[in-house]
């Protein structure tokens, strides 16, 4: 299986795909955040820093 495309995706165009899912399925962009601090290990700042710079 070739995932190359997948590790060339930035992570800032997909976290606001990955909000509207959460949202259509009833779900907060707060729990979003949550889940995506425990996964990488950052705070919400350092989340929304990485977010902001685009990468």
């Amino acid at each position: 299986m070739d995932n190359s495309r997948v590790y060339k995706m930035i992570f800032a165009s997909v976290y606001p795909l990955y909000v509207a899912k959460a949202e259509r399925k009833g779900r907060t962009k707060e729990e979003v955040d949550t889940i995506m601090c425990w996964l990488t290990g950052y705070s919400q700042k350092k989340l929304q820093q990485q977010i902001e710079k685009k990468s």
